[in-house]
């Protein structure tokens, strides 16, 4: 929103934010602030921050988070929320670079219990509706891939969920010419989560008169041995792969780092003269952030749309190649629709940025700021995704989501055949969207794949795969 006549902009207090060492902390002036000019204010200051963090210049850091601690508030307005947990995503940054001591002894005992993981998780199922899309348009699939088959084999990489499953027996068993055979090998680290898998399903299978087995498997996603799925001679196979392949590409970081360019270490620019002559009322914050947040000097090009730039990826390709042999009839994947596996420190930060800003402005729409159900999804899930992208490196970056072009690419080299989601598919995605009063989530086609988006933002995409003979 431009100022209005005789109110402050605050283009004149940022020489008083000066972020050079030695300066004092003047801060007569953020309660002053109207909400879009507090939230420019705060990009900037994150924006600067993250470049002194990667340019290693500490002291500067520390004034920019101070300067922030003053504007953010977890329980604020979006950005303001955004900011806070950004601002400890970056200090958590400086901790690990500079003083891994003492950033191990502040964390030490702070070890999140399994019941607040998988509570989060459910929360993310039950605030938002990617998952529900997605597990939509990955049953429908399974139905209309099986058509015929009398044994069904279906491995589910994340299991944790038993909705998705109960309502593919539900449609399985109305099936005309009655259901199959049914198997679901689950796969989690947590050996009660697929317990609770097990005795769900079970019921409603014996329910419904379905023959059934499910099968648990207790790894992580990279430890896998894929002998123990026990894919077997005459079962038509399928893949689910709900927001989790991209874990692996951890396990390839030391190869990505050889071959990385080092961090910038330009300072950030930004024209808040333009953004302030823009109507902000009539933008969402992820748009805002898009249109006003300029390119960062030094970081990459979005890499997600240049195939030549995928990165070698030894263990998510022998992975791929290890599905590819089992044969599946379908396999169906669904990922955050984001560049976050980016070398530089400001690449990942500005995609972060963008991409959060959109999730915080879906709850912003739907969820009071009061809420303890959004508090808790902010800070136990999207808090420790954004400090896993900024903060960790190595094996311990987990959180390493790419767009859809690299997912493509990487599915077709290794002998992956795309499968274009069908009408009754998407036409199911827009009725349940439709059925929750979604108001502002769109979903669309892209090349016989679905963009889940906020507003124009793309979020979460879903593609269907087949096993394809080489030539």
């Amino acid at each position: 929103m431009a100022p209005e006549d005789g109110a402050s902009s605050p283009l004149q207090f940022f020489p008083w934010m000066s972020i050079s060492p030695g300066c004092g902390s003047p801060y007569p002036w953020p309660r002053e602030l109207k909400s879009e000019e507090r939230g420019l204010c705060l990009i900037h200051l994150l924006n600067a921050c993250a470049n002194h963090v990667a340019a290693g210049n500490v002291e500067n850091a520390n004034i920019c988070l101070e300067q922030i601690s003053h504007l953010a508030s977890a329980d604020g307005d979006t950005m303001q929320r955004i900011a806070a947990y950004f601002t400890v995503a970056l200090a958590d940054k400086i901790l690990k670079k500079g003083w891994p001591g003492l950033h191990r002894a502040l964390t030490f005992t702070k070890k999140s219990l399994v019941s607040e993981e998988i509570l989060v998780q459910r929360l993310f199922f039950e605030l938002f509706p990617f998952v529900k899309i997605a597990y939509v348009i990955t049953n429908q699939a399974i139905i209309e891939a099986m058509e015929g088959e009398k044994m069904v084999h279906i491995i589910d990489l994340n299991s944790f969920e038993p909705a998705q499953w109960i309502n593919l027996l539900q449609t399985l068993r109305a099936r005309p010419e009655g259901p199959p055979h049914l198997r679901i090998t689950g796969i989690h680290e947590q050996k009660e989560v697929l317990e609770q898998m097990a005795i769900r399903l079970t019921e409603e299978a014996e329910k419904l008169d379905i023959p059934f087995q499910f099968h648990p498997i207790v790894s992580k996603l990279e430890d896998l041995d894929i002998e123990s799925l026990r894919v077997k001679t005459g079962e038509a196979l399928a893949v689910s792969s709900v927001l989790q392949l991209h874990t692996l590409l951890a396990a390839d970081d030391e190869m990505l780092k050889r071959n990385s360019p080092s961090e910038s270490k330009n300072p950030i620019s930004y024209n808040f003269q333009r953004a302030l002559q823009i109507n902000k009322n009539q933008r969402t914050l992820g748009e805002w952030l898009q249109k006003d947040l300029v390119h960062v000097p030094g970081a990459s090009p979005d890499s997600a749309l240049s195939p030549l730039s995928l990165a070698p990826s030894p263990k998510m390709g022998s992975f791929l190649n290890a599905l590819w042999g089992l044969s599946p009839k379908l396999m169906v994947i669904s990922e955050q629709e984001s560049n976050h596996n980016g070398s530089s420190l400001m690449e990942r930060v500005t995609e972060a940025l963008n991409f959060y800003a959109a999730l915080f402005d879906c709850l912003e729409s739907t969820v009071s700021r009061a809420s303890t159900e959004r508090q808790r999804i902010e800070k136990m899930l999207f808090g420790e995704e954004i400090k896993n992208i900024i903060a960790c490196e190595g094996t311990d970056r987990k959180e390493r989501h790419e767009k859809l072009e690299k997912w493509v690419l990487r599915l077709e080299l290794a002998g992956f055949g795309r499968v274009p989601l069908s009408y009754h598919g998407m036409l199911q995605a827009s009725r349940l969207m439709q059925s929750y009063g979604y108001d502002g989530y769109k979903i669309k086609e892209e090349n016989g794949c679905l963009v889940i988006c906020w507003h124009s933002r793309p979020l979460f995409s879903v593609s269907a795969w087949r096993f394809r003979r080489y030539d």
